[in-house]
């Protein structure tokens, strides 16, 4: 219960003594000084602000003088290691029945402590650390409490009402206290940072099983939490759960699904197949049913693979997730893994590849065939290979094309718009039998590995100076988009004067140009590492595709959606330079992926190091993109 405020101010406190009054004649009537009473504990889940708050209340009354009253309440309940700027603003305290008045929070008080009606003359606390854990932070409180003239007090500290205290060593006293109530925190920190890190070495999970594991159970090594009951567990797999986190691997990491693609085909297998996960706040809280966001987040854990890994989230800072490098993990697996390291690598990065092909359409009886009546069968693989945009289908005169087209309102300051031309277009039929025969010659057939060391070999044998040309006009085209970088930023720091507005729009523009030539320069960077790579490729882990099935493929047997399957699971990726005519058909053969490549159809199976197959050969195109062509290797 607050006491009664006094009917008048005592004189204000004298600036550079901060836990000292000043001096009340002795002869005068005892001046009743008004005092402001500061609490802090903490949000953490082992306080209990409705027992803390009252003992630091009680303590501060206690040592007060006499004639000193408390007249007003300030109190939170958060850390102490928060910014000044960010204190002061938590409503933790709502979530507690704390039988104290509250005034608000630190901010209120300094905010108060600023104004020429403040109620109080000085402000009293439990101990100084209570202020702040930091002591940069604490001193800052102190010395914008003392500019107002605002004396700041501790009850574990003496208190001099005579105002001819020495300063020097309830100083020193205070700043070693400030100093080892940091320490203190910091230690506990680091502690607890490194048993965490320990015990995520040693095996045990921490929180709830991730979904498609259950928890096997230990009793606690430590006799007293022991007895009351508490446990440490590692984690084995669900017989029921565990296959569906390896199904929805392989329907991302193979397949290219999306997350509500995911989710939809595991919701139409039903709950005995494939429960939906339940939340972490209970049962209650489930909604009964597969998301997308449950689907990412199983694919963003990577204790699926069998390791224990811990800090991959910012608890305190809102639950963000936190670097890769910043992950710990567990020197050597620790449980059964639900998916192997190359899936979970294949699947991770992978963003929303957008669903297969477009659904076929009837198309109109009596009128011309339309784009989304066609089922385009490279739909997604085909990239312009000048401005690396992803062509898309089109007819014309009832023929399927790719095409890529630029808008001039949108790509006019790329790097490579003067070199596009107005449309690029390429034929859909020549464009699937290059696919094919590349699939059936250089991934499935019996000469694949014959005609793959002659390939690489034909590059490493070419001369270092027949790249030289190219080189040179790639490096001066970088050394001329860093020009207009440079042109682009002085031309920013020149507009200085105008319209408020059209200054904004015209920054705008500049920073779209800039970012469209810094993406030009990245690219032409990689294609000179590109060339640079080539000249040294080597020729020695070829026999890899041996991994591979020898197999012939009845593609026009074959299902389109089996086709693309395939081709997903190989990461098929087709760029076509229009005025040069060529094609590249890249695909990729990831190590350790043969048994999941297997699944995908039955008669192909894949497995190699990290490398790819196919890379870097590439295939001039002898057709005209208006008309149906083939494809032919080049000498």
């Amino acid at each position: 219960m607050a006491e009664s405020p006094p009917s008048s101010l005592p004189p204000t406190p004298t600036p550079g003594t901060p836990w000292a009054v000043p001096e009340i004649a002795a002869e005068s009537a005892p001046v009743t000084v008004p005092v402001a009473w500061l609490g802090r504990t903490s949000d953490e889940d082992a306080q209990d602000p409705t027992l803390s708050l009252p003992r630091q209340l009680t303590n501060s009354r206690k040592a007060l003088p006499a004639n000193w009253v408390i007249v007003a309440h300030f109190y939170d309940v958060e850390s102490g290691r928060k910014a000044l700027d960010e204190r002061g603003h938590s409503l933790a305290h709502e979530r507690f029945h704390i039988p104290i008045p509250r005034d608000g929070g630190i901010a209120d008080l300094l905010s108060e402590a600023s104004r020429p009606d403040r109620r109080f003359a000085a402000v009293i606390c439990e101990s100084i650390e209570r202020v702040a854990r930091r002591t940069y932070y604490g001193t800052k409180v102190e010395h914008e409490l003392e500019g107002h003239g605002v004396a700041l007090c501790a009850a574990d500290e003496p208190i001099s009402t005579d105002g001819k205290a020495k300063r020097a060593t309830p100083t020193l006293t205070r700043r070693v206290k400030q100093a080892v109530a940091e320490w203190y925190v910091l230690q506990m920190l680091e502690l607890s940072w490194d048993g965490f890190v320990e015990h995520t070495k040693q095996g045990w999970n921490i929180g709830k099983p991730p979904y498609g594991y259950a928890a096997d159970r230990v009793p606690h090594p430590v006799p007293a939490r022991r007895s009351e009951g508490r446990t440490k567990h590692r984690l084995i797999p669900d017989p029921v759960r565990g296959p569906v986190v390896t199904r929805i691997y392989q329907l991302r990491g193979l397949e290219r699904r999306s997350y509500r693609d995911i989710a939809l085909v595991l919701q139409a297998e039903g709950p005995e197949t494939a429960p939906p996960p339940m939340p972490t706040r209970g049962a209650e809280a489930a909604i009964g049913r597969w998301t997308a966001s449950a689907v990412r987040g199983i694919l963003e854990n990577p204790k699926y693979t069998g390791y224990q890994v811990w800090n991959r989230k910012a608890r305190k800072k809102g639950n963000t997730a936190n670097p890769i490098s910043e992950w710990i993990w567990s020197p050597h697996p620790t449980h059964e893994a639900l998916v192997t390291r190359e899936l979970f690598d294949a699947a991770t990065p992978l963003a929303t590849a957008g669903g297969g092909q477009r659904t076929q359409r009837g198309g109109r009886v009596g009128g011309p065939a339309r784009s989304e009546d066609h089922v385009y069968q490279l739909r997604s693989y085909v990239f312009c290979g000048l401005c690396r945009h992803r062509m898309y289908g089109k007819l014309s005169k009832g023929r399927p094309y790719y095409a890529c087209q630029p808008k001039a309102d949108h790509d006019q300051d790329a790097d490579w718009y003067a070199a596009h031309p107005k449309a690029v277009w390429i034929g859909e039929r020549p464009l699937v039998e290059a696919v094919r025969t590349f699939f059936t010659e250089r991934v499935l057939g019996p000469q694949r590995i014959e005609i793959l060391r002659t390939d690489l070999a034909a590059l490493a044998a070419e001369p270092v100076g027949d790249h030289g040309p190219r080189l040179r006009r790639l490096r001066a085209a970088v050394v001329e988009v860093e020009r207009r970088k440079e042109r682009l930023l002085d031309q920013l720091s020149e507009d200085d004067e105008g319209d408020p507005a059209t200054a904004r729009e015209f920054r705008r523009g500049i920073r779209r140009r800039y970012d469209a030539a810094e993406k030009s320069r990245i690219e032409l960077s990689q294609e000179i590492a590109t060339i640079g790579a080539a000249d040294g490729i080597p020729t020695s882990d070829v026999a890899i595709l041996d991994l591979l099935p020898q197999i012939g493929v009845d593609w026009d047997a074959t299902p389109l959606e089996l086709q693309r399957r395939l081709f997903d699971a190989f990461q098929l990726r087709i760029t076509y330079r229009g005025p040069d005519r060529h094609l590249d058909i890249e695909v990729t053969v990831r190590a350790g992926l043969a048994k999941e490549l297997s699944r995908v159809v039955d008669a192909v199976t894949a497995a190699d190091s990290a490398g790819r197959c196919g890379a870097g050969v590439s295939q001039p195109f002898t057709g005209c993109p208006q008309q149906d062509s083939n494809l032919r290797p080049s000498a």
